[in-house]
């Protein structure tokens, strides 16, 4: 296995055992105003929306989990099944091990399924030169969204974790320009990976051209974190410190939902547990909220495990979207909401 397949194996074991994730929640500090008399009924509630100019049956895309090694097969396969059988989307992980000539078959499995929109996935230090690395070119980029027969690239905003990684890619001079190549060719999400998206950020990623901004922010899981669990199992003390000090680094994913709002369509993630948080983000202006460690345990195990732990968050959606009277998605987009906590005090 190549030492990227062996580094995103480390990833799943860590996110698995360890704690990777801030104590405080910070979607319950956003608070949905109940309507004692919705006037509408439940089994007409209709979760169904359009992101990306695909329909998914429900709001939600199980976000970039992994891929590049063997034991990735059954987990993408197990979420690309289930996702297909529920009508939501699926993103995965980052392709740069298949790209530069690893593993192929954890990311292949997805075409095996129909899920309604598929997301491929590149980074962006990948798009510019590295210390003795060459940059992926456009064939390239080509080559990761025919693997998956995606519909969609996201582009992952990782400098956080390449900060913190020993073996991270640290220049960054030239990505907006080289995201700007890559719009003209594909549909673009910029994707943080856990520490948010700015206002001013979100503009200059709109005039780079990109077709939407998945903020990913602070309250999920913390690649600072994971690379913080790599360091100390290796000894390297220097890295260990600067994961442990940047644990909590970023923007908190509601404030970045509102912060990134330049007129885009926003995929919500960050810290997503249930599904009152997807209604809480969708009342805040998102088209639809991701997730990953929510269902990494459940893709493990089997599809009908996926499929369950997805069928109990559309639950909990429908009933948000029954206690504030919402009808359908668009509705529930403009309810009352109350901001509290530390989520106000950003704001």
């Amino acid at each position: 296995m190549s030492d990227i397949g062996n580094r995103k194996e480390d990833h799943i074991n860590i996110c698995i055992s360890e704690r990777i994730s801030p104590d405080y929640c910070y979607w319950d500090d956003i608070m949905l105003v109940h309507e004692a008399v919705p006037e509408i009924n439940m089994d007409e509630i209709d979760t169904s929306t359009r992101v990306l100019g695909r329909k998914l049956e429900f709001p939600f895309i199980v976000t970039a989990i992994t891929g590049g090694f063997p034991g990735a097969v059954k987990i993408n396969g197990n979420i690309a099944e289930a996702c297909s059988r529920l009508g939501v989307g699926m993103g995965v992980g980052s392709q740069r091990a298949s790209l530069e000539g690893g593993e192929r078959e954890s990311f292949e499995v997805v075409k095996d399924h129909g899920v309604p929109l598929v997301i491929a996935n590149v980074g962006a230090p990948q798009l510019i030169e590295q210390a003795g690395k060459v940059a992926f070119d456009d064939s390239m980029i080509g080559d990761a969204m025919d693997m998956i027969g995606a519909d969609a690239l996201a582009i992952h905003l990782n400098f956080l974790q390449e900060v913190v990684q020993p073996e991270g890619d640290t220049h960054s001079k030239g990505c907006l320009d080289r995201i700007r190549d890559v719009c003209r060719n594909h549909k673009v999400l910029a994707k943080e990976t856990g520490a948010g998206i700015s206002r001013q950020t979100a503009e200059r990623l709109k005039g780079a051209g990109v077709a939407a901004i998945y903020v990913a922010g602070m309250g999920g899981t913390s690649f600072s974190a994971v690379e913080l669990h790599r360091a100390r199992s290796t000894g390297d003390r220097a890295r260990e410190s600067i994961g442990s000090s940047f644990f909590d680094w970023g923007i908190p994913s509601p404030v970045s939902v509102l912060e990134a709002d330049v007129g885009l369509p926003i995929v919500a993630s960050g810290g997503i547990r249930n599904g009152l948080h997807v209604a809480k983000a969708i009342s805040l202006g998102a088209c639809c909220a991701g997730a990953a460690n929510l269902v990494l345990k459940e893709a493990m195990q089997s599809a009908d495990a996926v499929e369950d732990r997805l069928l109990d968050i559309i639950s909990e959606f429908k009933a948000a979207m029954m206690l504030t009277g919402s009808a359908n998605v668009e509705q529930i987009s403009s309810r009352r909401k109350i901001i509290t906590g530390k989520c106000r005090e950003w704001l």
